[in-house]
């Protein structure tokens, strides 16, 4: 099973405050989530402790949605949600 990603999840993943890395840990650990359109999605929540945009937050929890296609996965969007969850 091969992970691709497309280009501009990436980009905006970035944009959001992860990673790759952190993408692939989301894939291959993260709890499953609801998702539309018969597409799966997983969430993470990561440790943070920092400021982002002048406000500090103590996690982040970055959800990955995706499509599955032969035994190829396809990131198709990233989101990130900065917090604190218990």
């Amino acid at each position: 099973m091969k992970i691709h990603i497309q280009h501009q999840a990436l980009v905006r993943a970035k944009e959001r405050g992860t990673n790759l890395e952190e993408i692939k840990i989301v894939f291959h650990s993260g709890s499953p989530i609801p998702a539309k359109y018969g597409r799966k999605g997983k969430a993470k929540i990561f440790d943070f402790q920092q400021k982002r945009f002048n406000e500090f937050y103590e996690q982040k929890r970055v959800e990955i949605f995706y499509a599955e296609d032969n035994d190829d996965i396809i990131i198709l969007t990233v989101y990130v949600f900065y917090e604190k969850w218990e």
